[in-house]
């Protein structure tokens, strides 16, 4: 068993997006592993079962694997073909935001909405979860809108004081119909008008690197198209359940939510 320490993952540039060790190892943050393989076919690394995004870095192997938010402190697992290795995942604690919502049934909803949030939820989950073997060359985003980012991921939501699952994304402030840019270079997955998320676009950017656009206005590409980054693909808006426009910007790894914040470039 191979045990990674904190200085194992600590300050590994990826592209240019710097991954600080306090701010990665710790729920809804990430793992890098540095892997002492220098063969030419990359490692098989997984989670859970679930395969990790390997990519190069000089003449060795990376493995990222994203922290789910209900990570308890401790050890957490990783599978390197076939070893286990472990890493120590810090506590961290999130803090409460309450809002309130006019709309009732963004909150309280009927059978019919609820029907329609589970076929939805299939939907974005099968995005989430897919694993393209596409190499992937960074981890590195640009912001898709200007404006000021929010701390607001793993915050613990209240809509009209009831008690909802934690925040997944980062909110950008932005003025309605302001075009939103990929973020980087990937293939459209899926696009949508949801319950909650309003006209969302989801690109795949390759082994389970996953970036969330919700709220828009008007969504300009369709399934399946290439784009690169900076890409128009839909403007800002306020569809869903929001409190005014703005984007809702989402980073995914390995099916689980991470803090856009470690990816976007500073």
């Amino acid at each position: 068993m191979i045990r990674c320490s904190l200085g194992l993952a600590a300050l590994l540039a990826l592209g240019a997006t710097a991954l600080a060790t306090e701010q990665s190892l710790r729920p809804g943050g990430i793992a890098v592993i540095e892997i002492g393989s220098t063969e030419a076919s990359p490692p098989q690394v997984s989670m859970d079962g679930k395969p990790l995004l390997v990519m190069r870095r000089g003449e060795k192997w990376v493995a990222v694997a994203g922290i789910p938010l209900d990570t308890k402190p401790g050890e957490m697992l990783i599978s390197i073909n076939g070893e286990e290795a472990v890493v120590d995942v810090a506590g961290h604690a999130y803090r409460e935001q309450r809002l309130t919502v006019e709309n009732k049934s963004f909150v309280d909803q009927n059978q019919q909405q609820l029907d329609r949030i589970r076929s939805e939820r299939k939907i974005i989950d099968a995005v989430l979860t897919s694993f393209t073997e596409s190499p992937v060359g960074g981890l590195s985003l640009a912001a898709p809108v200007p404006g000021t980012q929010s701390s607001s991921f793993g915050y613990r939501r209240f809509f009209n004081d009831q008690p909802r699952s934690p925040h997944k994304g980062m909110d950008i402030s932005a003025g309605n119909g302001e075009p939103i840019a990929a973020s980087r270079s990937g293939v459209i997955a899926a696009t949508g008008n949801y319950f909650f998320n309003g006209n969302t676009v989801l690109i795949d950017h390759g082994q389970g690197f996953v970036t969330l656009y919700c709220h828009m206005s008007e969504i300009a590409v369709e399934q399946g198209q290439h784009v690169e980054t900076g890409h128009i693909i839909g403007a800002v808006g306020s569809t869903g359940r929001v409190t005014g426009p703005h984007l809702h910007f989402g980073t995914y790894l390995n099916g689980t939510a991470v803090d856009p914040a470690i990816f976007l470039k500073k």
